[in-house]
């Protein structure tokens, strides 16, 4: 009986203990934190780029040269030779020396772009105006002379060309196509070190009103650019050019993170003329305007700030013999909306001389909107003379 007694004691408490153990581990379970991880994927159609951009450089860098460009200038030895004071003491025996001088020579460097095979370069303006001699140093380290196909001062591009047989050409891309936050690639020369990479993003697009030319849409990067990477390519992820390196905000002469291109949409149609004809002929409509901000809106009267506001007509230009006004409001050019001042510069330096325009806007003191046909037949040149002769 006490066996039985016991057993049962025994069963029991190890019912009780099993019961307690699977309590513990049920308590346990349901206490136990589950760690969830939303992938967000955030909007747009953005693709994330390679580990390594080793492919894009070797695309791209064989198609970007160094350019070695010298005047030569005569200098004076002094004036003093020539000097009526002087020649009392010595006579007529040093006259004319002065003027005999002595040649200098003046050095700059910077990057250029190979774009077609038959050895066209494309660069900055800046870095070959007024030289005398202009080298050319292949990224295989060939030396080679170069020519001056043409230049374009207003935009601050220029087209070499080169005899060496086929020459690998980079490929254009579309700039037209960047995004805030691309990664982009420069490459260049800077500070004559030889060929350089560097690495950033495209900081913003459509920077204008800088002073740097008279016209303006550039790409703005924080990807390293020096004094010598002037010229050079500003690349894509995939290797193609997407712009030409040409000026950088700085303090001190050297990168800051501020660095602008010309787009290589706007390079094309400029390279093309060049090669063509040796020149750039714009169209221009002989008016000029500033942005209308909400101030500036109430000041007038507007309901808006659509559009801008045309503060210049110059005599018998395009605009002035169809009838726009200083304080005219344009909001569209050939079905193109117009939202800045730089924007009428932009679009219609693009069109060329004879090419007839649509303006679309409203006079300051009418609500209904006109529509102006103009005949684009002076060139941005002829327009500039004329303001600088009112």
């Amino acid at each position: 009986m006490l066996k039985s007694l016991r057993f049962i004691f025994i069963s029991v408490f190890a019912g009780i203990v099993a019961a307690a153990i699977i309590l513990s581990l049920s308590r346990d379970d349901d206490t136990q934190l589950t760690l969830v991880t939303n992938t967000v994927t955030p909007p747009g159609s953005a693709v994330p780029g390679p580990f390594s951009y080793a492919d894009a450089v070797d695309l791209a860098s064989t198609s970007v040269v160094n350019i070695y460009a010298t005047k030569i200038r005569q200098q004076r030895i002094s004036p003093l030779f020539d000097d009526p004071f002087f020649r009392n003491f010595f006579g007529d025996a040093f006259r004319g020396l002065g003027e005999q001088g002595r040649t200098r020579k003046e050095n700059s460097l910077g990057s250029g772009v190979v774009v077609d095979p038959r050895g066209y370069i494309v660069t900055n303006n800046h870095v070959v105006a007024d030289a005398d001699e202009i080298k050319v140093v292949l990224s295989d380290g060939t030396n080679l002379e170069a020519e001056v196909v043409g230049t374009d001062p207003e935009s601050d591009v220029a087209v070499l060309r080169v005899d060496n047989g086929k020459l690998p050409a980079i490929t254009l891309g579309l700039s037209e196509n960047l995004r805030v936050g691309d990664v982009v690639l420069a490459i260049g020369n800077p500070f004559g070190v030889g060929q350089t990479v560097t690495m950033g993003i495209v900081s913003a697009t459509g920077r204008n009103l800088l002073g740097i030319t008279s016209f303006e849409n550039f790409i703005q990067t924080d990807a390293a650019i020096n004094p010598g990477n002037s010229g050079g390519a500003l690349i894509d992820a995939r290797g193609n050019l997407v712009g030409i390196n040409t000026a950088i905000f700085s303090k001190s002469g050297g990168s800051q993170g501020v660095g602008f291109a010309i787009p290589v949409d706007m390079v094309r149609g400029i390279m093309e003329q060049l090669v063509e004809h040796g020149e750039v002929s714009r169209g221009w409509l002989g008016m000029a305007g500033q942005d209308v901000t909400e101030a500036l809106a109430e000041s007038f009267g507007l309901e808006n700030v659509d559009g801008v506001l045309i503060s210049t007509v110059y005599r018998d230009g395009p605009a002035h013999k169809a009838g726009i006004l200083p304080g005219d409001i344009v909001t569209t050019i050939n079905d193109s909306r117009i939202e800045t001042a730089a924007d009428i510069v932009n679009l219609v330096a693009s069109f060329p001389p004879g090419e007839k325009v649509s303006v679309t806007g409203c006079h300051s003191w009418q609500a209904s909107c006109d529509e102006w046909a103009l005949d684009c037949n002076a060139t941005f040149r002829e327009c500039l003379d004329q303001a600088r002769e009112e």
